[in-house]
């Protein structure tokens, strides 16, 4: 029997740019900020809506490296240590800020030939948007376009084994 082809989506949370243009920045969050509360009226949202999409498509697409965006290093280090952990190839996808995006990467896995992708986010604890509904959101999504792939997200995490975790992390430093 052929063993399955699989592959590690990270799931991390995004940071914008500490060089991005700060004007650009604040009418990003600005419009994003009113768009979401849906207050306005579709033609009047309409346009607004294409310009946070174009600021966001020019974050997303900013060059990153350590100095200007030490989360999106510290993420692909993350990525590193996990593939050699597990001998698995890992891709890291976005929930904002960041390309790719978390679909983008999942596509990816697909495209490079995984037959199972695993997701896996170090957001720890429930509660949060992003491992609650953004992550399981773009799983599903995912399953939509390729039937064919074994999506499986492994979170939520159990208590203890956090608690373990965080423990040690402690008593290293105590």
């Amino acid at each position: 029997m052929t063993p399955v082809q699989s592959t590690i989506v990270l799931a991390m949370h995004g940071a914008p740019p500490t060089d991005f243009p700060k004007r650009e920045l604040g009418e990003f969050f600005g419009l994003h900020m009113r768009l979401e509360h849906g207050l306005l009226a579709e033609e009047e949202a309409a346009p607004l809506r294409r310009r946070c999409a174009a600021l966001e498509r020019t974050m997303l697409d900013w060059a990153r490296d350590e100095a200007n965006d030490p989360f999106f290093a510290a993420s692909h280090q993350l990525a590193d240590a996990l593939r050699r952990s597990t001998g698995l190839d890992v891709i890291v996808g976005f929930n904002e800020f960041c390309a790719p995006d978390l679909g983008e990467a999942l596509d990816q896995a697909v495209a490079q030939g995984a037959q199972r992708v695993l997701v896996v986010t170090p957001m720890m604890t429930p509660g949060g948007e992003h491992a609650e509904i953004d992550i399981p959101a773009a799983i599903e999504a995912a399953r939509q376009r390729h039937r064919e792939v074994d999506f499986r997200y492994a979170w939520p995490f159990e208590t203890a084994d956090v608690a373990a975790f965080l423990a040690k992390q402690v008593l290293e430093h105590t």
